[in-house]
């Protein structure tokens, strides 16, 4: 195949969509972000995506419960479906704990891919103590901690350590997701 061919190729692929997962400081952002440079991927931070009524509850140091996180979810799996009818790849930053609210995420477009950043509390913790003005304070990492379902037998996702640098987090997300150039093609 001929770059050419390669190029029309990847236009006439399906959107992808990939949700980079995780508690509070495991590096989501910096990873979704890493993969959006590489490859394409529109980027979005789920953070960006909850009410302020949300926002000022973590601020407060109060952990939110489900009722306040479907909205939210909704709003992340509807993001993800506008983009896919657009024909727009996209890559994401959110949490997704629970394994309910990963299958509220995978009802937005037709396949999402997960990738869980995973590692000691203590590692996370050493994260979150370097990082300034972000809402959420350390003191909600446990509690993110004691939801977090992780995969489930049967359930896709990639896993990756937390402990490894961004640079080689980012790379083999993109490699062991088989993203790479034109993963953002639009159809046209």
């Amino acid at each position: 195949m001929t770059g050419e061919q390669g190029a029309a190729a990847s236009r006439h692929q399906p959107p992808r969509h990939v949700v980079v997962m995780g508690v509070s400081g495991a590096g989501k952002t910096t990873v979704a972000r890493g993969i959006s440079a590489l490859t394409g991927l529109t980027f979005a931070e789920a953070d960006e995506f909850h009410s302020e009524a949300n926002v000022a509850r973590m601020r407060s140091g109060v952990p939110l419960d489900d009722d306040a996180r479907w909205p939210w979810l909704r709003a992340l799996a509807d993001w993800m479906a506008s983009r896919n009818a657009e024909g727009v790849s996209t890559v994401l930053a959110c949490s997704a704990l629970k394994r309910s609210y990963r299958e509220v995420l995978r009802q937005g477009p037709p396949s999402v891919d997960f990738v869980h950043l995973d590692g000691t509390a203590e590692v996370i913790r050493e994260r979150m103590a370097q990082r300034a003005g972000h809402y959420m304070p350390a003191s909600l990492l446990d509690s993110q901690l004691a939801i977090l379902e992780r995969f489930e037998p049967g359930e896709p996702g990639l896993v990756l350590d937390v402990a490894l640098p961004p640079d080689e987090l980012v790379s083999a997300a993109v490699n062991r997701l088989g993203l790479g150039a034109g993963a953002a093609a639009v159809d046209g």
